[in-house]
């Protein structure tokens, strides 16, 4: 894992170079001409300003705070077994700096970045966002496409390609239950739309929340109160839980997941556990489970094949990599 440095001038080490076929070669030489693209506004660099310098693609997070973040292990996994020569590294960018920054991205070396908070919403006036990332209200993947700075949300197709793997056939049901209004349920109720499920039942303790987030996304999207969530879940063949409750060190998240019918599959964000009660209590029931890791590693993969030109594929050994980390936390 790379760390930078505290006047933020750090270098960017690349990881290991495995021989690269010349078709590799040019994508990444085209990636760093796009990058180098100043639309957008982007400002000259300023007489003295220091910026990253590397010959080979960059990419980072930023984020306030963002030490804790496994990205950097999971994208240097990717560039060492696909043999690219790249970097990753964390940006530590309070939001007072955000603009500065970002309208800077290219000049500090970076071919693109992820993006978490606080800083999801503010980088949409920052780039060019797509259909998804307008939806959703927030960004959490920036790139360059001819010189143009380019925002997305993976979060989407995060959560759904980990249901996609975890339970096959979830997209069978008819009607699903989200937990929480926030921004996270933001991206799992556009999913799950795309996907075309026909009813969503949107519940949260601020039942304002949500009635303003299904008045967002229209009539197939119904706000629950906290105390309604029982009465929906004979009907719900999907739950997902999108709050911080059952995280470690947070209060248990407290539904009965036996009102469910045999055929539910339940979804958990929450990764710190890995397992959480929920899951717990769900897999103790036989139903089947989506946990927080798999939509945290499958979310990385498209801004990878942007920023690097190959598209990299969520492994066992991935995977493994990533819940030993977490063990030490």
């Amino acid at each position: 894992m790379i760390w930078p440095r505290p006047d933020g001038a750090h270098l960017l080490k690349p990881a290991p170079h495995h021989g690269l076929a010349e078709a590799q070669c040019g994508n990444r030489a085209r990636a760093l001409d796009r990058a180098r693209g100043t639309r957008n506004g982007s400002p000259p660099i300023r007489s003295g300003e220091k910026m990253t310098v590397t010959k080979a693609p960059a990419a980072c997070l930023i984020g306030w705070p963002a030490a804790h973040s496994r990205s950097p292990l999971i994208h240097h996994y990717w560039l060492r077994t696909l043999g690219i020569a790249g970097g990753y590294v964390i940006e530590a960018v309070p939001p007072e700096d955000l603009r500065d920054f970002v309208l800077r991205l290219s000049l500090r070396g970076f071919v693109g970045a992820n993006v978490t908070i606080p800083h999801k919403e503010g980088v949409l006036a920052l780039s060019t966002p797509d259909a998804r990332a307008k939806a959703v209200g927030a960004a959490n993947t920036l790139w360059f496409e001819d010189g143009e700075l380019r925002s997305t949300n993976t979060d989407v197709e995060g959560f759904i390609n980990n249901l996609d793997a975890s339970a096959p056939g979830w997209d069978t049901a008819d009607e699903a239950l989200v937990l929480g209004a926030g921004g996270s349920a933001r991206a799992v109720v556009f999913g799950l739309r795309e996907r075309g499920i026909k009813r969503i039942h949107l519940a949260n303790r601020t039942i304002a929340r949500a009635e303003t987030l299904a008045k967002q996304f229209g009539p197939n999207v119904q706000p629950v109160t906290w105390d309604g969530i029982d009465d929906v879940l004979p009907r719900a063949k999907l739950l997902v839980n999108t709050t911080s409750l059952g995280m470690r060190g947070q209060p248990s998240l407290d539904v009965d997941v036996a009102r469910l019918p045999q055929a539910a599959v339940v979804a958990d964000l929450v990764y710190v556990p890995l397992v959480t009660p929920l899951l717990a209590a769900a897999k103790a029931r036989g139903l089947r489970t989506a946990d927080g890791l798999g939509m945290l590693l499958h979310q990385a993969v498209r801004g990878f094949e942007l920023w690097f030109g190959r598209r990299p594929r969520v492994t066992d050994e991935l995977r493994a990599l990533v819940e030993a980390d977490l063990t030490k936390s």
